[in-house]
Order: C-alpha cells, then sequence, then structure tokens
C-alpha cells in the first residue's frame, strides 16, 4: 500500500491531503471550496477527479444525488490556524448552500463531503503497528476515549469480516497511522465498505493491544458471542455458532461438532451469570427474546451452536494466587452450572488437556474463565470470558472477613441469591455470604459472588468436599 508522503500535515489545506488521499484510497465524497466559493477539489461517484461542477450550487446537487442519506456535512478551516471552526451536519441543498455563504464570508475554505451515518451498525477507529481499535456508533476518535475494543491486528481483521462478510481494506504498512470507518452499506468514491479519513506515517514504538472486554463492541454483539469470536480467531475449538444480533444481520463461525443437535443460548450484553436461557434444544428465538428482555435493554444477540458430545463439562477459574480451578461433571454441565448437580471427580485425561488449553489461550489473553466441553478427543470452549483474576480458592469464592456471615441454601436458586446480594449492598456495615450446598466455586453462583465483591465461602456436604477443587498449579515458567 502506498503511502503519503510529502504532505504538509502542519498546513492549512485539508482538502489538499483529502484530494491525495483519494488517489490511493476510498474516501468520503466531498467537494471543497475557497472563501470566494470557487471550486478546489472534487471527488464525487460517478465523475472524474476534481471535475468542475461550474457552480457551489450544482456541485451539491450532484453531490447529494450520489449520497445514501441524501445529505451532507460541510467541515470549514482556515490556513494557518489550528482554531477551531464550524462544522455544520445533514445539510439538503438549500441548508448547504446557505451555510457555505455564510462560512465565505468568515474568509473560511470549506469541504462538503457525503453524510456517513455512524448508527448503521459499523464501526469506527484506528490501525498502527499490530494493533487494531475500533468502536460503533463513533468516529475514529473514539480511540481516544474509554470502551474501545483492541486486537491485535490479524485477529482484529479476521473477527470484522466474519461479523460484517466482507475484508476490510486495512492492508497499510505497520508504520502508518490510519482512521477508518467500515460499513455495512458501501460508501464514498469508490463505493466500498471500508473508508479511510487520516492517513500518516508515524514513528512505530512497539503498539500492544489491550484485548479487554466488556467494551462498546462486546455490547453490540454480546458479551458471550464476543469471546467465542475471539477464542476462534485466536485458532481455538468452538463449536460451530450462528448470532442472531439486534443490531447486525446474523454471521456464523466455529467448527462443526458433528452431532447435529441444536444448543439456543441468550447473549446479554454483559455477564448475567445463570441469569438468562441456555437450553439444548431449539425455540422461537424471537419470542426467547421478548419474554426474557421485553425492554430490548439487556440481550444483545441469541446465539445458536451446535451442540458437543458431552463426555465431561465444566469450567475453569483462576484464584488470585494463580491456581488453576477446574470442575465439572461427567455428562451435559448445564446442571453443574446452575447449581442442580454437584462437580464429579475429573480424571486426569479430562484435567490434563484442559489445563494445556489454558494454557494455549493465556498466551495470547490474561487472566481468563472459561467454560469447555470434553467430547473423548477435544476440549471445546463453550464460553470465555476475559476479566480480572478471580480471589476464588478451594471453598473461598471471595475472601475476607465480614462482621456477619448470612447463610444461603443454594437449592433457593439463582435469583434469590441475587436478591440477597442487592439486600447485603444496600446495608451498612461488612456482610459475607456461606453457600450451604452442592455447588462448585466455578458455579453461576458463584460468579454472581465474585462480581458483587462480597466476601463469600461455600460450605460443603462431606460426600462433595472429596470431589471440589481440581486445583492445578501454574507453572509460571511456561507463561
Amino acid at each position: 500500500m502506498e503511502t503519503i508522503k510529502g504532505i504538509e500535515r502542519d498546513g492549512a489545506f485539508k482538502d489538499v491531503i483529502l484530494d491525495r488521499l483519494a488517489d490511493i484510497v476510498n474516501v468520503a465524497q466531498f467537494i471543497s471550496f475557497g472563501p470566494d466559493l470557487i471550486q478546489r477539489f472534487a471527488r464525487v461517484s460517478g465523475f472524474s477527479p476534481n471535475h468542475d461542477f461550474g457552480s457551489y450550487q450544482e456541485g451539491i446537487r450532484a453531490l447529494l444525488a450520489r449520497c445514501r442519506d441524501r445529505t451532507v456535512n460541510i467541515r470549514s478551516f482556515c490556513p494557518g490556524s489550528t482554531k477551531s471552526t464550524d462544522f455544520v451536519y445533514g445539510q439538503d441543498v438549500d441548508g448547504a448552500s446557505n451555510a457555505l455563504r455564510k462560512l465565505a464570508t468568515q474568509g473560511l475554505y470549506t469541504i462538503v463531503n457525503e453524510t456517513v451515518d455512524i448508527e448503521d451498525g459499523g464501526v469506527s477507529g484506528v490501525v498502527l503497528d499490530d494493533v487494531i481499535e475500533f468502536a460503533p456508533g463513533d468516529t475514529p476518535r473514539c480511540v481516544d476515549q474509554p470502551g474501545v475494543a483492541s486486537l491485535r491486528r490479524s485477529v482484529g481483521v479476521k473477527f470484522l469480516e466474519i461479523v460484517y462478510g466482507f475484508t476490510p481494506s486495512l492492508e497499510f504498512p505497520e508504520d502508518n497511522r490510519v482512521e477508518f470507518s467500515i460499513h455495512p452499506i458501501r460508501r464514498g468514491v469508490r463505493n466500498e465498505h471500508t473508508i479511510i479519513w487520516e492517513l500518516e506515517q508515524v514513528k512505530v514504538a512497539g503498539a500492544r493491544p489491550s484485548w479487554n472486554w466488556p467494551n462498546r463492541f462486546s455490547r453490540l454483539i454480546g458479551d458471550k458471542a464476543y469471546g467465542l469470536l475471539i477464542a476462534h480467531t485466536l485458532g481455538f475449538a468452538v463449536p460451530r455458532t450462528t448470532v442472531m444480533s439486534r443490531r447486525l444481520p446474523p454471521f456464523s463461525f466455529g467448527t462443526p461438532t458433528g452431532t447435529g443437535e441444536i444448543w439456543i443460548r441468550t447473549s446479554p450484553a454483559e455477564q448475567h451469570p445463570g441469569r438468562f436461557t441456555t437450553q439444548s434444544r431449539w425455540c422461537d428465538p424471537f419470542g426467547l427474546v421478548h419474554r426474557e428482555d421485553p425492554d430490548g435493554m439487556l440481550i444483545s444477540s441469541v446465539i445458536a451452536q451446535e451442540g458437543v458430545e458431552p463426555t465431561f463439562s465444566g469450567k475453569l477459574d483462576v484464584t488470585q494466587g494463580g491456581d488453576i480451578i477446574i470442575e465439572g461433571v461427567k455428562g451435559k454441565g448445564d446442571g453443574f452450572m446452575t447449581g442442580k448437580r454437584p462437580p464429579d471427580p475429573l480424571p486426569a485425561v479430562v484435567v490434563h488437556p484442559v489445563t494445556r488449553l489454558y494454557h494455549r489461550i493465556t498466551r495470547h489473553l490474561h487472566p481468563i474463565s472459561m467454560e469447555w466441553v470434553y467430547d473423548g478427543h477435544r476440549v471445546w470452549v463453550v464460553q470465555l470470558h476475559l476479566r480480572g483474576i478471580s480471589t476464588t480458592a478451594p471453598g473461598i469464592i471471595v475472601p475476607g472477613e465480614p462482621e456477619h456471615y448470612h447463610r444461603f441454601d443454594v437449592k433457593r436458586g439463582i435469583e434469590s441469591l441475587r436478591k440477597l446480594v442487592d439486600e447485603l449492598r444496600s446495608r451498612d456495615g461488612n456482610q459475607g455470604i456461606i453457600l450451604i450446598g452442592n455447588v462448585g466455586v466455578t458455579s453461576h453462583f458463584g460468579d454472581i459472588l465474585r462480581k458483587s465483591g462480597i466476601p463469600s465461602r461455600i460450605e460443603y456436604p462431606d460426600a462433595v468436599q472429596q470431589a471440589v477443587g481440581h486445583v492445578k498449579r501454574l507453572d509460571k515458567a511456561k507463561r
């Protein structure tokens, strides 16, 4: 990819930079004018570069005819000045013409460009070095704010290709800082899905992605869907998955498992352990979302996922001290995760491959928690979350020394625990919870308590105590 060289970026003429950029990439359609309202540059689809439209009114009319949203924005600038000037949004012919005349009387240069809807389900962001960062519903300046997705470049491009169904045009050298936007509907001079807004050479200083989520994009497609897609793009075994999002067309990824059986899973914007439906048979996804999230505020998508032959199923978590906790059961793990089944002793033939998978994933992401299924041959990732180090140790969920412990029988159910947590948060003093029953520290009961930060532990029946805490010390030398 050619880079733009020899452009004085501290200089005033932004339309000169934009014109040169249009020679090598797709830019938003535009026409620029001087304070005398004489046309300077034009890049409009269907016309030769810098076609002369004769007047600013005819130029605006031709540009609007080729804009999908039938409106234009107007940027203004003053040569030699860094002072901010007016930015006029969403104008028709008359509005744009009036705005141009007003800005011209102030001695300003103007750029009229097609309106590009930032709320069309696409993303904007920046590529630099080995990093791509982006967010939905924003401009490339989103990278200056918290909440962007931050991935290794190759992973991020593959990630976006799967979600949107086309390959983003982001093949630039690592020393190019590129501001871009990606759109489900083609736009720009070249009528492509990727628009480049700025491109410049910079000194590369070894930028690295943060990987953190939840972020604005994970909330768009759902936390569960985001984690599974990360696992897939990193090359790990994820069952064949189709994501049906509220905001985006369906997209699919993963590997066929061979069972031909479909699980349906809700994918909330952020984790709500055990709150929403996961079931091993098909149901109406629209009815499901309407029942469980009628206001449309919590569930971002519904996932249809091919089931895995469940020889063993369970969850992996990590303690603050660096121990892996691997718990699970023989067969399907939904009862274990919801506290209806106690953990079983796991044989080494299961613990070892789950541990190896953990080490492979943490070469990229750390720390993680993971729900897994072992089919007798391989370990499949069915949920992946990146979060802070768990404070879990065998029997301990959240360490602490509360003034008073509240005993909670897990037979009362997850929603009752959620209500108790909300009640204790509103009280003064240091309150704790003891779970009574046959659940693992990595169950949804444990997830709720870890998220709450309330000091808590599990009190197991003697028969269950021997089956809990399949713990393996991390080999820190292999990290």
